[in-house]
């Protein structure tokens, strides 16, 4: 096995080259700023003008961007030898051996300059079954996916996690500022890449995020306890393919400081699933690794949602049961049931009984919406709520509203001591869970004529989670980290390779 070390030097020009490209690259500078010293004095000959202005920038970024072309493809050309004879004659990749081609082959590669050419070996494997491609070990080194530089590719990324992005408005824009075209084909395939091994490496990144968020938290100025609130909710996508609706789901973890302001939250969204299991799973897993790696003094711990099956499940048998990941000591989590939704109730109580939008209706809400955040609120609530009952004949549609908006608020009481968590400095409010399902799906995934499978969705969802928790940048630089000596291509012992391999 070689190191990194030796792989450079494996694709790498001796240094006595350095000078010749140094003396090329000026070459190529010069020739440039003699392009561009025209462009300069043809606007300034000229009377200052909208329309001149904007030619000079268009020919500026025009020549900037073909000379950054050059240079890119220039220097990644001296990166690897012309002589075969100075590379590895064979190398091993995952078990498989290769051997060299003699003569360089070229590729097409999109660089935020636009598209280059490079010139590389190739390895092609010793085995003629084997079923491998070849390979190049000069474009595996550079971290060159779908023939696209790693710069361009986290362009691209980002641009189709960002908000109302579809694919071709990425496809236009990357032809537009970057001179490149990207087929439907090509980009799905390279956001099938590094969607993948940013989802790979989205759980550590939140981890830190959230670790230096309790920091920030612990070290404010205030005289409320940092929280960490959890929350999670479900939102309807639509399945094409089977023609029905699923519900998938979105978590959000924050820290509030010890004045009550927000700092932050990370993100997990998925596609609809059967019970959800895989949100749950993430979602506990970065509880119980923030948890085990913040050594300060322990949060509150909120767990603010609606009242929904999947919500209530999770409080039930996980956060419910959840210990500390180092002292095994139970944890104090405080379910908050979302305020709004309580509310929801209190109106349609108001409805039920005095007739909907009824003045009467609207006065007794808004009166019983003070009254919820009062000591013992919902108790107050719905013993006013009985006595107008009692007082007064329903229809069967409204005795029916009245039973479940009454049951709703009777059994879940517990969960709606307002007054209590404002004191303690807890939310009260899901909003930011809410705000997640518009940020993470609507906004994104729920655009006019989008259909999606449910792959295709998460491919897009795993990008635009890293985005949104602030993670994008350390996550997309440590992908790019240089694979461990044991994934590199590695010279292979020529002397041991049977001779019927090597024929």
């Amino acid at each position: 096995m070689i190191n990194t070390t030796q792989l450079a030097l494996a694709v790498s020009t001796l240094a006595s080259v350095g000078s010749e490209v140094h003396h090329q690259a000026q070459e190529l500078l010069n020739r440039y700023q003699q392009r561009i010293d025209r462009d300069i004095l043809t606007f300034l000959t000229q009377p200052p003008s909208p329309m001149g202005l904007l030619e000079f920038e268009h020919r500026l970024t025009a020549s900037l961007r073909e000379l950054g072309r050059e240079l890119v493809e220039g220097v990644c050309n001296r990166l690897e030898a012309d002589a075969p004879n100075s590379l590895p004659s064979h190398v091993r990749v995952e078990g498989e051996e290769y051997r060299i081609i003699k003569t360089k082959t070229q590729q097409s590669v999109d660089t935020l300059f636009g598209p280059i050419s490079l010139w590389r070996h190739l390895y092609r494997p010793v085995a003629r079954d084997s079923g491998e491609k070849s390979i190049a070990p000069l474009s595996l080194a550079l971290g060159i996916v779908e023939n696209t530089t790693p710069a361009l590719a986290e362009v691209t990324m980002r641009a189709l996690a960002g908000t109302g992005a579809t694919q071709r408005v990425v496809q236009e824009q990357l032809e537009t500022q970057h001179g490149v075209v990207i087929g439907t084909k090509r980009l799905r395939a390279l956001a099938e890449h590094v969607s993948g091994r940013m989802s790979e490496a989205r759980h550590e990144f939140q981890v830190g995020r959230l670790l230096n968020l309790l920091d920030q938290a612990n070290r404010s100025v205030g005289g409320r306890k940092p929280v960490l609130s959890v929350g999670r909710d479900g939102i309807t996508l639509r399945e094409y393919e089977h023609g029905a609706f699923e519900v998938a789901s979105t978590a959000t973890v924050t820290v509030i400081d010890r004045r009550g302001q927000r700092l932050g939250t990370v993100y997990l969204g998925f596609v609809p699933q059967p019970g959800q299991g895989q949100m749950s799973d993430q979602l506990t897993r970065l509880i119980k690794a923030v948890l085990s790696g913040w050594e300060g003094p322990l949060p509150r711990l909120a767990y603010v949602t609606d009242a929904g099956e999947n919500e209530t499940q999770y409080y039930e048998q996980v956060l419910q049961r959840m210990t500390h990941p180092r002292t095994e000591e139970k944890l104090a989590w405080q379910r908050v049931v979302d305020f709004y939704h309580a509310m929801e109730r209190v109106w349609a109580l108001a409805a039920a009984l005095f007739g909907p939008k009824t003045p009467a209706a609207n006065g007794w809400a808004r009166k019983m919406g003070r009254l919820l955040k009062q000591p013992n609120g919902p108790f107050r609530v719905l013993h006013s709520a009985a006595a107008v009952r009692a007082r007064q004949a329903l229809s069967p549609a409204a005795k029916e509203e009245y039973r479940k908006a009454y049951n709703y608020l009777r059994q879940r009481t517990q969960w709606m001591q307002y007054h209590t968590y404002k004191k303690q400095h807890l939310p009260i409010g899901s909003g930011i869970t809410e705000a997640a399902c518009k940020m993470v799906f609507t906004q994104r995934l729920k655009l006019s004529g989008m259909r999606w499978t449910k792959a295709g969705a998460q491919i897009i969802l795993d990008l635009r989670v890293v985005l949104l928790s602030g993670i994008w940048d350390g996550a997309y630089r440590h992908i790019l980290k240089p694979p461990t000596s044991s994934d590199l291509p590695t010279p292979a012992s020529g002397a041991e390779i049977p001779k019927e391999m090597a024929a």
